[in-house]
């Protein structure tokens, strides 16, 4: 696949999962979370240039700082989405603004390792990008349906994250 066509299809999958991550969307747990991932991974792996050959090692570093990265961003960010169960047992999701820092905290580092890399002058595939974009939608759907099960089996009906919970109103004097 060309850099246009790679660099257009990150562009799509990023811009469709940041849209999504603010809009309430219900979790189907009996869904195949993990097909869009492994696609996205097999189709990073398929393109040839992702080590440089002429900086093999330090571009193997680069691509495991990558990958890491995705995976950190993935659990950072499915932590950070809000679950709830509606009333018919409906499992809900939404993104937080805690999301979004995670999101914003995971562009800054990837564009600090691109730098490091070209400041290195390795060569470097928009695959690597796909690849660690691969691994953080991998974790964030696992974690995710993790929670849901876990919360399905627990029967608990504790506040989601970013629910704001006040302390008990205390009792006015008579």
């Amino acid at each position: 696949m060309s850099g246009f066509v790679d660099a257009l299809v990150i562009t799509a999958v990023a811009g469709l999962v940041v849209v999504r991550q603010f809009r309430a969307a219900r979790i189907d747990t009996d869904r195949r979370w993990w097909v869009l991932p492994a696609v996205l991974g097999v189709v990073a792996l398929r393109e040839p240039g992702m080590i440089d050959a002429h900086h093999h090692t330090v571009s193997v570093l680069l691509l495991a700082a990558e990958t890491a990265l995705g995976l950190a961003t993935g659990a950072g960010w499915a932590w950070t989405t809000r679950i709830w169960t509606d009333a018919d047992g409906a499992v809900w999701s939404r993104g937080t603004r805690a999301s979004v820092a995670v999101w914003g905290a995971g562009i800054a580092l990837r564009a600090a390792l691109f730098g490091i890399g070209a400041v290195l002058g390795v060569r470097q595939d928009s695959s690597a990008l796909l690849l660690a974009l691969a691994a953080t939608l991998l974790v964030r759907s696992g974690v995710l349906a993790w929670r849901v099960q876990a919360t399905h089996s627990a029967g608990e009906t504790r506040p989601a994250y970013g629910d704001v919970v006040g302390s008990p109103a205390r009792k006015e004097a008579a």
